[in-house]
């Protein structure tokens, strides 16, 4: 069916895109360096995206430890180049952009130094689904004027959305308290690619007729299915998806941006880009990720994980535990770690498998298959149990729960109050601790985030040898 012009402009779909952060987070392990941004910057600019993450997740980390670069220059020196298109970044509520919880000091200067070096759009998630763990960055990002998604992290414990925990009454609760928190849009992240089609399109029929703010679907291609979930999702309203250019997209990133053009056009969903223009973005990126070729996964010929419909572990998750394996000489044993994922997820209360809830269940699991059930019990498992992350979204086990904190440092009797109430101020203990070294507020932030790499990066940022 063919629809007029007038008809076209009704609902077009939004595009935010991801190549710039989650795109070469996906392929390349987080190692596309700024350099390479900048000479594609300006015209990406002009394709017309609701917005561009470039910032973030993993590349905070990779950018500081492998690159040597400051993170904190990446969205400042892009903001030079791109001056219309907003910027986002992925930000883990209370572990901002690392890997445990971190005290409200560190989330309000950090919040608002990432809002001055140029970040206009926050996805605020939380691996728990914990809203609490929300509340000090949402409160920095209104007070800066800048723009708060709530995440929702998708996870099943069956096939299909259902059952007794990740239902459809589970996803319309979350996404309401987030409109209640004041969100100016949500999302449904999908990590793992777990999102099948008619679930999808069941699920944002019914947010539709539940939320008014805008719905975004971020979605990856790991099972394959990301395509067919992202149609269904724009034909049940989904007001904005996230793509990649194709060079960086599908495998374990998103979809690719240029089909949607091609499928959408003349439907009342038309996202109004021209391909031309796309493509010719897409053979100058071909050209630039020459240099990346390291980085590309050529382990298997298939482009997709089809274990993952099976499994449902995230793609990242299963890198870690083969890398894992591999170092304790223990790979022939990575099905028998499969098979003890599901089991040590329940018995720690059930929680979505994403950073960094996926690394402290994979570990676990994996001294488990090594050295027997719970005889060696990782400190970060210690800390979930205790309610350090938050609030699980089903009890932990009883025998589990006493193993567990069995000579924990901090006591028997989990806590259950928001997990930031239990952590004290950090910011100038650290200014103390790191000293010269760190020479601007953004520094202190680098060394409070990651200690032992942000010290080491400093030392090299600033040329001092000990």
């Amino acid at each position: 069916m063919n629809f007029t012009t007038e008809q076209a402009a009704l609902k077009p779909v939004l595009i935010q895109d991801n190549t710039f952060r989650d795109g070469h987070q996906s392929v390349l392990a987080t190692r596309m360096r700024t350099e390479d941004m900048i000479p594609m910057a300006e015209r990406m600019d002009e394709i017309g995206f609701w917005a561009m993450e470039v910032w973030g997740g993993a590349t905070f980390d990779s950018m500081h430890r492998f690159l040597k670069e400051d993170p904190w220059d990446r969205p400042r020196i892009l903001k030079n180049y791109i001056k219309k298109t907003p910027f986002s970044m992925l930000l883990r509520g209370q572990n901002l952009v690392g890997y445990r919880n971190y005290p409200d000091d560190v989330i309000r200067a950090f919040v608002d130094k990432a809002c001055e070096v140029g970040i206009d759009i926050f996805r605020v998630f939380d691996a728990l689904n914990d809203l609490r763990n929300f509340q000090t960055a949402v409160e920095r990002i209104k007070t800066n004027g800048k723009h708060f998604e709530g995440s929702i992290c998708y996870s099943l414990t069956e096939r299909h959305m259902g059952g007794d925990v990740f239902n459809l009454n589970y996803y319309l609760d979350k996404c309401r308290e987030l409109e209640a928190m004041g969100a100016d849009t949500i999302c449904i992240k999908d990590m793992a690619g777990l999102m099948a089609p008619y679930d999808t399109y069941t699920l944002i029929t019914a947010l539709k007729q539940e939320i008014q703010v805008p719905l975004h679907l971020h979605t990856h291609c790991t099972s394959g299915m990301a395509p067919l979930t992202c149609l269904k999702a724009i034909e049940a309203g989904v007001d904005i998806i996230d793509t990649c250019l194709a060079p960086l997209a599908n495998s374990t990133s998103q979809p690719a941006l240029e089909p949607f053009i091609v499928a959408l056009q003349e439907t009342e969903w038309d996202t109004g880009f021209s391909l031309e223009s796309v493509l010719e973005l897409d053979d100058f990126l071909e050209g630039i990720l020459t240099k990346y070729h390291e980085f590309i996964a050529t382990d298997k010929v298939a482009d997709i994980d089809v274990g993952v419909l099976d499994h449902q572990i995230p793609g990242g998750m299963i890198s870690n535990l083969k890398n894992q394996l591999k170092e304790a000489n223990a790979l022939h044993r990575l099905n028998d770690v499969y098979a003890e994922i599901p089991k040590v997820r329940t018995e720690l209360g059930t929680p979505p498998l994403v950073t960094p809830t996926s690394q402290i269940v994979g570990v676990q699991a994996i001294t488990n298959v090594l050295f027997g059930r719970y005889k060696i019990i990782t400190n970060q498992v210690k800390d979930m149990v205790y309610g350090l992350y938050g609030k699980t979204p089903t009890p932990v086990d009883p025998e589990i729960h006493k193993k567990v904190l069995k000579g924990y440092r901090r006591g028997k009797t989990p806590v259950t109050g928001r997990a930031a109430d239990y952590l004290g101020p950090e910011l100038e203990k650290n200014r103390r601790k790191i000293g010269n070294l760190a020479r601007t507020e953004e520094d202190l932030l680098t060394y409070s985030l990651y200690p032992s790499s942000g010290k080491e990066f400093l030392k090299y940022k600033y040329r001092v040898d000990e």
